[in-house]
Protein backbone atom coordinates (compact mmCIF):
# COMPACT_ATOMS: atom_id res chain seq x y z
CA UNK A 1 0.00 0.00 0.00
CA UNK A 2 2.67 2.04 1.02
CA UNK A 3 4.29 1.72 -2.49
CA UNK A 4 1.53 2.89 -4.34
CA UNK A 5 0.98 5.79 -2.73
CA UNK A 6 4.63 6.71 -3.21
CA UNK A 7 3.96 5.70 -6.39
CA UNK A 8 0.79 7.88 -7.43
CA UNK A 9 2.78 10.91 -5.34
CA UNK A 10 5.91 10.38 -7.54
CA UNK A 11 3.34 10.27 -10.74
CA UNK A 12 1.57 13.48 -9.52
CA UNK A 13 4.93 15.26 -9.19
CA UNK A 14 6.13 14.20 -12.88
CA UNK A 15 2.75 16.09 -14.50
CA UNK A 16 3.05 19.05 -12.14
CA UNK A 17 6.79 19.18 -13.10
CA UNK A 18 5.51 18.96 -17.10
CA UNK A 19 2.91 21.63 -16.87
CA UNK A 20 4.99 23.88 -14.92
CA UNK A 21 7.72 23.52 -17.96
CA UNK A 22 5.35 23.98 -20.40
CA UNK A 23 3.98 27.25 -18.32
CA UNK A 24 7.87 28.76 -17.97
CA UNK A 25 8.24 28.15 -21.65
CA UNK A 26 5.39 30.62 -22.64
CA UNK A 27 2.89 27.81 -23.73
CA UNK A 28 -0.56 29.53 -24.57
CA UNK A 29 -3.65 28.55 -22.36
CA UNK A 30 -5.89 25.77 -23.24
CA UNK A 31 -8.18 28.54 -23.33
CA UNK A 32 -6.78 30.57 -25.63
CA UNK A 33 -9.18 31.17 -28.32
CA UNK A 34 -8.72 33.24 -31.79
CA UNK A 35 -10.40 36.11 -32.07
CA UNK A 36 -13.89 35.92 -33.30
CA UNK A 37 -16.90 37.83 -34.38
CA UNK A 38 -20.18 36.78 -32.29
CA UNK A 39 -22.36 38.25 -34.46
CA UNK A 40 -20.87 36.32 -36.94
CA UNK A 41 -21.17 32.67 -35.03
CA UNK A 42 -24.83 33.27 -33.99
CA UNK A 43 -25.51 33.65 -37.70
CA UNK A 44 -23.31 30.66 -38.55
CA UNK A 45 -24.97 28.70 -35.29
CA UNK A 46 -28.17 29.02 -36.51
CA UNK A 47 -27.50 28.06 -39.96
CA UNK A 48 -25.74 25.04 -39.51
CA UNK A 49 -28.12 23.98 -37.53
CA UNK A 50 -26.48 24.41 -34.06
CA UNK A 51 -29.21 25.28 -32.45
CA UNK A 52 -31.45 21.89 -32.67
CA UNK A 53 -29.30 19.77 -30.34
CA UNK A 54 -27.97 23.00 -27.94
CA UNK A 55 -30.74 25.21 -28.26
CA UNK A 56 -30.60 28.81 -29.97
CA UNK A 57 -28.59 30.21 -26.70
CA UNK A 58 -26.56 26.71 -25.81
CA UNK A 59 -28.00 26.64 -22.91
CA UNK A 60 -28.08 22.82 -24.10
CA UNK A 61 -31.37 20.10 -24.51
CA UNK A 62 -32.31 16.46 -24.11
CA UNK A 63 -30.66 16.16 -27.87
CA UNK A 64 -27.25 17.55 -26.76
CA UNK A 65 -24.99 19.26 -23.89
CA UNK A 66 -25.00 22.96 -22.67
CA UNK A 67 -22.44 25.02 -24.68
CA UNK A 68 -23.30 28.69 -22.64
CA UNK A 69 -23.02 30.37 -20.58
CA UNK A 70 -19.05 29.41 -19.60
CA UNK A 71 -18.35 27.48 -22.55
CA UNK A 72 -15.86 24.56 -21.97
CA UNK A 73 -11.96 25.89 -23.52
CA UNK A 74 -11.89 27.10 -26.75
CA UNK A 75 -9.39 24.04 -27.65
CA UNK A 76 -12.36 21.29 -26.36
CA UNK A 77 -14.88 22.81 -28.70
CA UNK A 78 -12.41 22.71 -31.97
CA UNK A 79 -11.71 19.14 -31.34
CA UNK A 80 -15.13 18.26 -30.88
CA UNK A 81 -16.08 19.82 -33.64
CA UNK A 82 -13.22 18.35 -35.96
CA UNK A 83 -13.80 14.73 -34.70
CA UNK A 84 -16.95 14.29 -32.51
CA UNK A 85 -16.80 11.57 -29.84
CA UNK A 86 -21.00 10.97 -29.93
CA UNK A 87 -23.42 11.44 -32.24
CA UNK A 88 -22.50 14.53 -33.71
CA UNK A 89 -21.59 15.51 -37.07
CA UNK A 90 -18.53 16.68 -38.14
CA UNK A 91 -17.31 19.67 -39.11
CA UNK A 92 -14.20 19.84 -41.27
CA UNK A 93 -12.06 22.71 -42.67
CA UNK A 94 -13.91 22.14 -45.68
CA UNK A 95 -17.15 23.05 -44.32
CA UNK A 96 -16.24 25.23 -41.04
CA UNK A 97 -13.43 27.28 -41.19
CA UNK A 98 -11.28 27.96 -38.20
CA UNK A 99 -12.77 31.44 -38.27
CA UNK A 100 -15.91 30.46 -38.42
CA UNK A 101 -14.95 28.23 -35.06
CA UNK A 102 -13.42 30.90 -33.41
CA UNK A 103 -16.84 33.21 -34.54
CA UNK A 104 -19.13 30.72 -32.94
CA UNK A 105 -17.11 30.36 -29.53
CA UNK A 106 -17.23 34.38 -29.77
CA UNK A 107 -21.22 34.12 -29.90
CA UNK A 108 -21.24 31.09 -26.81
CA UNK A 109 -19.05 33.61 -25.17
CA UNK A 110 -21.36 36.33 -24.97
CA UNK A 111 -24.43 34.60 -23.77
CA UNK A 112 -25.46 35.79 -20.38
CA UNK A 113 -26.05 33.57 -17.02
CA UNK A 114 -29.72 32.80 -16.24
CA UNK A 115 -31.11 35.12 -13.85
CA UNK A 116 -31.74 33.83 -10.62
CA UNK A 117 -35.41 33.73 -8.98
CA UNK A 118 -34.84 36.81 -6.92
CA UNK A 119 -33.73 38.74 -9.93
CA UNK A 120 -37.03 37.71 -11.93
CA UNK A 121 -40.29 40.42 -10.34
CA UNK A 122 -42.88 37.62 -11.15
CA UNK A 123 -41.29 34.79 -8.89
CA UNK A 124 -40.41 37.70 -6.14
CA UNK A 125 -44.06 38.84 -5.65
CA UNK A 126 -45.71 35.20 -5.55
CA UNK A 127 -46.69 34.91 -1.74
CA UNK A 128 -47.50 31.12 -0.36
Amino acid sequence: MKRLVVSLALAGLAVAAVAGSALAQGAAPQNDAPKGNAAHGKKIFADYGCWQCHGYQGQGSNAGPKLAPNPLPYDAIYRQLRKPRDRMPVYTRATTSDQDVADIYAYLQTQPKAKTVADIPALTSVQP
